[in-house]
């Protein structure tokens, strides 16, 4: 099975997330979205995919997200700052022929594994 995953090493959940991949023999393409970065399509194509709208990809414990007020933003407010600031991105996402998920919980990827 083909597998992406938008990862980030330091994440705990993240490690945990492809460590479930691989115990179920699934090695997947690592996405560092972290220093790759993000275009708002993809972003837009991610979260269509995965039923979530930007406000609820949001990392909202990231300090960066109080700072630049995106509490109360639109959708495309958010969007652009998750362009400009890839770490106001929730994660993991993992993406199969199935489908997309935001592995929050971790077992929400055995739904299209």
């Amino acid at each position: 099975m083909d597998a992406t995953i938008y990862h980030h090493p330091r994440c705990t959940t993240s490690r945990k997330t492809l460590d479930r991949l691989r115990e179920t023999g699934v090695e997947p393409t690592i996405v560092k979205y972290a220093d790759e970065g993000w275009t708002e399509q993809q972003l837009r194509d991610l979260f269509a995919a995965a039923g979530l709208t930007p406000a609820q990809a949001a990392r909202k414990r990231e300090p960066l997200y109080r700072e630049l007020g995106l509490a109360d933003a639109t959708d495309d407010q958010i969007l652009a700052a998750m362009v400009e600031h890839p770490i106001l991105v929730e994660r993991p996402f993992v993406v199969t022929e199935k489908g997309a998920r935001l592995a929050r919980p971790i077992e929400s990827v055995d739904e299209i594994l």
